[in-house]
């Protein structure tokens, strides 16, 4: 059995601001580890969390192939707007084409933004999904 790692206050905070939200949101810590995502976001990622877990970000999004728009070009995570704000630890904005489990292909518009419990003590990121 795997140890439960404890959360740091913020990223509990966060999950509490974000599950009284009506827009998509997911929650990272500071390892990139999805944590969280909001009811909201289960109509864009076609499951709820319950179902998806815990899990390395780098992981889970793989399944959702995050492109360009522009290229349909594959984007690592360090090219997407939760990568930059984990590893550049700055806010960062994009337009992507994903595709749900369920197949469909959309454009959404995504913002990310690391969460900070002191001035370089990062915890993790709040990514917001804009849809069409």
């Amino acid at each position: 059995m795997a140890a439960v790692r404890q959360k740091h206050l913020v990223l509990i905070l966060a999950r509490e601001f974000a599950s009284n939200l009506s827009t998509p949101t997911l929650i990272t810590d500071e390892r990139g580890w999805l944590v969280f995502y909001n009811e909201a976001a289960e109509d864009v990622f076609g499951r709820s969390f319950a179902e998806a877990g815990e899990a390395s970000l780098e992981e889970w999004s793989v399944q959702y192939a995050p492109r360009a728009v522009d290229t349909d070009e594959a984007l690592p995570l360090e090219r997407r707007p939760t990568g930059i704000a984990l590893y550049e630890r700055r806010a960062a904005h994009e337009r992507l084409r994903i595709t749900s489990l369920y197949g469909l292909t959309r454009e959404v518009e995504v913002t990310a933004f690391p969460l900070f419990a002191h001035a370089d003590d990062l915890i993790g990121t709040v990514t917001i999904f804009w849809r069409e």
